[in-house]
């Protein structure tokens, strides 16, 4: 495989804090919601890549702030809005917010700082996560053109599987446990040419999916694996070098 130095870009944001208004909340199941966001703030905002993430923040119950990290799901500089995915399910703060969000309620949002750019044009795109990586995958597929080839592996409960959009020829797998997905990625035979490996999850979930790439030769520079959460651990968001 070609190594990925020369053709993926990493750009700079200048980071920019903007408040911004509820829109619309649509209910993606029973896991999920996507909530739009509306603000003259967005008028500059830029996000080049599915991987980006932005800092959300937003009061909690004792007036303290709360930050996460998500990704923009969707972005519309003609119409000034900017839609999240939330995950539901849970008890945490964020999901809280999400789950008792009205139209006209306020938020901050910061970001993003920066975008790794990685081509649409390559022979295969291998993406892998949790359900937190939902939002990322399926916006990356979406931009993917027809003919491209990829294979998405994912571990989430049925509640939270979805159909993904996108003209890509994809090879889709769920699975019911982190241990299956890290036994089929073992497994799998890496297609030949110029491919990218991505994945978003859990840190420990991550940490094996990292190790597996690194033990099948995927050589670092054509790859990204990011720790979107940890156990126990209120915010976390760690990229797995």
């Amino acid at each position: 495989m070609q190594t990925a130095d020369h053709f993926v870009r990493r750009v700079r944001h200048e980071l920019k804090l903007r408040d911004l208004t509820v829109a619309r909340i649509e209910r993606l199941g029973d896991g999920f919601a996507a909530i739009t966001f509306t603000g003259d703030a967005l008028a500059d905002f830029t996000s080049l890549s599915f991987d980006d993430h932005v800092k959300f923040m937003f009061p909690d119950a004792e007036g303290e702030q709360v930050r996460r990290d998500y990704t923009p799901r969707r972005f519309s500089r003609e119409a000034l809005e900017l839609t999240i995915e939330f995950a539901l399910h849970g008890d945490g703060k964020a999901s809280d917010w999400a789950r008792n969000a009205v139209v006209g309620q306020r938020a901050l949002v910061g970001g993003p700082k920066g975008s790794m750019i990685v081509p649409l044009e390559l022979d295969w795109h291998l993406l892998t996560g949790d359900a937190t990586a939902l939002p990322a995958i399926a916006r990356r597929l979406e931009e993917l053109p027809g003919g491209s080839r990829a294979i998405v592996l994912v571990h989430a409960a049925p509640a939270d599987r979805r159909v993904f959009a996108g003209a890509a020829d994809v090879d889709l797998r769920w699975f019911d446990t982190p241990e299956a997905l890290v036994a089929d990625l073992q497994a799998l035979a890496l297609p030949p040419g110029r491919g990218f490996a991505w994945g978003g999850g859990e840190a420990s979930l991550m940490a094996r999916v990292r190790q597996v790439l690194n033990q099948q030769g995927v050589p670092r520079e054509a790859t990204r694996v990011s720790a979107y959460w940890k156990q126990g651990v209120a915010e976390h968001h760690e990229n797995l070098e």
